[in-house]
């Protein structure tokens, strides 16, 4: 079943693509074939932030298909470091082993994936999912150069991972209304305030006042002025990427509550256009992370394999776990799949 449409990269009120880049009706969305869970990943001393958000990746039911039908590595001009070559290999690796493997690719491209990403160091696993998934959408642009910006993300990645955010100011004085569109690969969500994911996601949405040294330049007055700032998610992508922001930049604190997430979100009541059908996702990975810092600590996930079966991932250990052991997890990263 693939999905049909162009709706993840083009949207009422954003400049239409020149080129696009993959076929959006060739992303197939559902596993091509069922199997249960692949192999294990060795930890090489704190490399588990990277095994975790690698096993997150592989269970990715579209990125895997077509890592899996080796399509990228067949048409590849790339000379050198490419993302996408590296994670075709991998993931066709991991789905086929039994026995743990050494990321051994990936750990020896680290530093073109990040360059300030330091191998035997403790790193954040957000940020490391950000710099792969980025990578590998600088892989799928290679070497188109002379791309308009409305076709880039017109790549298999951010087809699958991509979405655009609408940011709308409302002057108070004049009611003119401005927008404006920023691409975004996952959502991060403050959670001080928040319980739940529904109610983290509600607080993203809310209406924020923007008056005092905030003021906003209203073209139209041609003053400073008060007005209202709202953050609707205008293009929904096929996967969802939300992290819950539990880590303090400045205090290197950690937020440890329990934050309730469901099996099934709709994500309908955030969009731009939030009265229609409900846009249902089903979540498939969770990435946890124990430890009272972002300095230390340890990561490991959970993730749905193609037999349906869910699983949980922490370096070599590969065990089966029910949906309910997976939903009461001090989760870090989730990741829905439409």
């Amino acid at each position: 079943m693939a999905t049909a449409g162009n709706d993840s990269f083009i949207a009422e009120g954003m400049t239409p693509p020149q080129r696009i880049l993959f076929p959006p009706e060739k992303i197939c969305m559902v596993w091509q074939q069922r199997q249960s869970a692949g192999a294990g990943l060795r930890n090489v001393g704190n490399t588990c932030f990277l095994n975790a958000v690698l096993q997150c990746l592989t269970y990715t039911p579209p990125l895997a298909n077509y890592l899996l039908s080796r399509q990228h590595s067949q048409a590849c001009r790339q000379q050198g470091f490419c993302m996408m070559c590296i994670m075709e290999a991998h993931v066709n690796k991991v789905l086929h082993s039994v026995s743990a493997i050494l990321p051994l690719a990936v750990l020896r491209a680290f530093r073109f994936i990040g360059e300030h990403f330091q191998l035997g160091r403790e790193e954040d696993a957000h940020d490391f999912l950000c710099c792969t998934v980025n990578a590998m959408q600088r892989a799928c642009l290679g070497a188109s150069n002379d791309l308009d910006i409305s076709s880039q993300p017109t790549t298999i990645v951010h087809q699958i991972f991509g979405g655009f955010l609408r940011s709308r100011v409302i002057c108070f004085s004049c009611k003119a209304i401005s927008d404006s569109y920023e691409a975004f690969l996952d959502v991060p969500l403050d959670i001080k305030a928040a319980s739940s994911l529904p109610a983290a996601l509600e607080d993203f949405v809310t209406p924020e006042h923007l008056d005092g040294e905030n003021c906003f330049q209203c073209s139209k007055c041609e003053k400073n002025v008060a007005a209202t700032k709202r953050f609707t998610v205008h293009c929904a992508p096929k996967v969802l990427t939300v992290c819950l922001k539990r880590f303090d930049c400045f205090t290197a604190g950690k937020i440890s509550k329990v934050v309730e997430y469901p099996e099934y979100l709709d994500l309908r009541p955030y969009m731009s256009q939030a009265d229609g059908e409900p846009l249902l996702y089903s979540l498939y990975a969770v990435l946890v992370h124990s430890g009272v810092s972002c300095h230390g600590g340890h990561y490991f996930c959970y993730t749905k394999a193609s037999n349906g079966l869910w699983y949980r991932m922490d370096d070599e250990s590969v065990q089966l776990r029910s949906i309910d052991t997976v939903l009461r997890q001090q989760a870090y990263l989730l990741f829905y799949a439409r």
